[in-house]
């Protein structure tokens, strides 16, 4: 349906301006308060992490596509209170995630690996849906390298919640005593604010090849 501003009230007409004005151009589409961070043929409205042209990056098969070393990919839109859904599948061994509240040159990261790829003695939290070196994702059920898989991030205050294929396998509080233990005992022990900050989506170059498709966000502001 198009609408027609001569048909709306002088209010309902400056709404709808600022509307326009607010919604930033890297979104695309809006159904239900969700906007979708992927148009599935180009990669409006993303830059690489300096905020320069991409590269290493592509669109195949209706998905955004890392094929050789460009460096990591952004979202030009920045968010704080968010949920976040989209869909992932890495090449055999390959390493991903997808950070958030990212804020120079950090950010908390759901972790995308390939877990069979890994020794057994890896540590439980650098594996897929954990809270990178921050907490372990639980009870999982992962597809194999080469099948796509479901993440969704829920960033609430200073909630932090991860699920994998429909299930919550992550939940932690920044700022709790638990949090605080945990941050201490990790390379992110010196950053202060860490994981509190508003800032973009990013997409882990890693190395190997990783696809992602279907991203959309909502405000929880």
């Amino acid at each position: 349906m198009v609408f027609d501003k001569r048909d709306l009230s002088p209010r309902a007409v400056v709404v709808s301006i600022l509307l326009s004005i607010a919604l930033p151009l890297s979104l695309h589409g809006e159904e239900d308060g969700w906007l979708s961070l992927f148009n599935g043929k180009d990669l409006e409205g993303w830059t690489d992490q300096s905020g320069g042209p991409v590269k290493g990056w592509d669109v195949q098969d209706g998905a955004i596509h890392r094929f050789e070393k460009g460096g990591n990919l952004h979202t030009v839109a920045t968010f704080r209170d968010f949920e976040l859904e989209f869909e992932w599948k890495v090449a055999e061994g390959v390493n991903s995630g997808v950070k958030y509240r990212f804020h120079e040159g950090v950010g908390p990261e759901y972790q995308i690996i390939d877990d069979d790829s890994l020794e057994k003695d890896a540590k439980s939290d650098g594996k897929t849906a954990s809270l990178y070196v921050i907490k372990a994702a639980e009870g999982k059920k992962l597809k194999p390298a080469g099948e796509w898989n479901r993440g969704r991030v829920v960033a609430k205050g200073n909630r932090l919640v991860h699920w994998l294929n429909g299930i919550k396998v992550l939940e932690i509080e920044v700022g709790s005593d638990d949090w605080k233990a945990r941050k201490a005992a990790s390379k992110f022990n010196k950053r202060e604010g860490f994981g509190t900050f508003e800032g973009p989506i990013h997409l882990q170059d890693h190395g190997g090849e990783v696809w992602f498709r279907n991203l959309r966000i909502r405000s929880l502001d």
